[in-house]
């Protein structure tokens, strides 16, 4: 039941997300949308990572690590993403033409 929930709640940021990198044209609302795609992603893997009811709590570790190797990377994507979007916003405004 709980990774049936898990996987619905995943696919539904995994829809938002996909919509807002689609339909937005401002690059903060698409990396913000990019973080909320792979939010539902890793969400999706770890429901489906589950073994099952007879598991227990904490299920396999190797998603486990996956995932959380995977927020790192994201996070460091969006950061450096963040960082290129400040400094060609400071660019376009130092440009006199």
């Amino acid at each position: 039941m709980t990774a049936t929930v898990f996987g619905l709640v995943g696919a539904l940021l995994t829809g938002i997300g996909l919509f807002g990198l689609l339909a937005r044209p401002e690059p903060l609302l698409r990396i913000l949308a990019f973080n909320v795609l792979g939010g539902g992603i890793f969400l999706v893997f770890g429901a489906v990572a589950r073994r099952g009811a007879g598991a227990g709590f904490a299920g396999d570790p190797v998603p486990q690590a996956i995932i959380l190797t995977g927020i790192v990377v994201a996070f460091a994507a969006t950061t450096l993403a963040v960082a290129l979007l400040l400094r060609i916003a400071s660019d376009d405004e130092s440009d006199p033409s």
